[in-house]
């Protein structure tokens, strides 16, 4: 697809590097990055004079108290938070760079594509374990953590994009991934959803994954292989091949590329045993079963 180099006007590209710059000099500095995180929101919002007279003790009503303290990652709870296998210490700092992530979506300025970009990039530098050059993300995405993602250079992940990182995810040099899409890296046991099983999902250099695609846990997209859309991967994709289907299967491999290209097969290989992540949880867990299920089979 053919596009285009668009700019800001000079003094809009100014007041963005000077603002993106600031947030980035905080989150690398000791400053606490609950206090970056709030205060970053608060003037994206332009609630500064009022979360300043909430801090100053003033009367505020209970609807004005919940909004301004919703700022404040330390007052808000993810879904990944409940996970008991999660490092307890790096989700501390990720989930306060998700929230702002997340916040910063639901402003304004999350459609001012020039701008959203290189702010998303910065998020990803401080938030994600590895973060290339020149990457695109664009708005809705979202992830379990953060800092379990890799990211080489100039990848481009679309609108409302899930990235499952509660195993592990590696995504390769100029991939992309499509509006929709859903990477997963862990599973739930078929008998017993509460049992989870942890995996590393691996993009490849060059790989697409088109809207509305779902990748299952373990699985590896091939370099320069592409999953077609709505297609539901539950195996490995070889290097150079087209995929598509529920189940995927390789369709076949891009013109072009055959000479290097490994053969099509019916079914893509299932390798997800061999990319399981262990973990161990507390002997003293205070697991909690939102179920509460009796998964014994009739008659026992």
């Amino acid at each position: 697809m053919t596009k285009v180099n668009v700019s800001l006007p000079p003094e809009a590209e100014a007041n963005v590097d000077a603002f993106i710059e600031e947030v980035d000099d905080r989150l690398a500095s000791d400053e606490d990055t609950c206090r970056v995180v709030t205060e970053t929101l608060v003037d994206l919002h332009g609630d500064r004079e009022a979360y300043e007279r909430w801090q100053a003790g003033e009367d505020m009503s209970p609807a004005e108290c919940v909004r301004l303290q919703g700022y404040d990652p330390c007052n808000a709870t993810l879904e990944s938070e409940y996970y008991a296998e999660k490092d307890a210490e790096r989700f501390q700092r990720s989930k306060h760079l998700q929230w702002l992530w997340r916040q910063f979506d639901a402003t304004p300025m999350a459609d001012n594509v020039a701008f959203a970009l290189r702010f998303r990039q910065m998020l990803a530098e401080h938030l994600f374990a590895d973060c290339g050059d020149d990457c695109r993300f664009f708005k809705g995405i979202t992830f379990t953590y953060g800092h379990n993602i890799s990211v080489g250079d100039n990848v481009v992940i679309h609108d409302d994009v899930h990235l499952d990182d509660r195993g592990k995810l590696t995504v390769g040099d100029r991939a992309s991934i499509s509006d929709n899409a859903h990477i997963y890296s862990h599973d739930h046991d078929v008998v017993d959803q509460t049992a989870v099983e942890n995996y590393h999902t691996i993009v490849g250099d060059d790989a697409r994954v088109t809207y509305d695609a779902m990748v299952r846990a373990g699985c590896r997209i091939g370099e320069n292989a592409v999953v077609g859309a709505r297609s539901v991967v539950q195996g490995d994709v070889p290097d150079h091949h087209i995929a598509a289907g529920i189940p995927a299967k390789s369709l076949k491999v891009k013109p072009g590329w055959e000479a290097v290209a490994a053969p099509v097969e019916d079914t893509l290989p299932n390798r997800q045993s061999e990319r399981r992540i262990d973990y161990d949880l507390p002997a003293d867990l205070d697991a909690f079963d939102e179920f509460q299920r009796d998964l014994a089979p009739p008659g026992e």
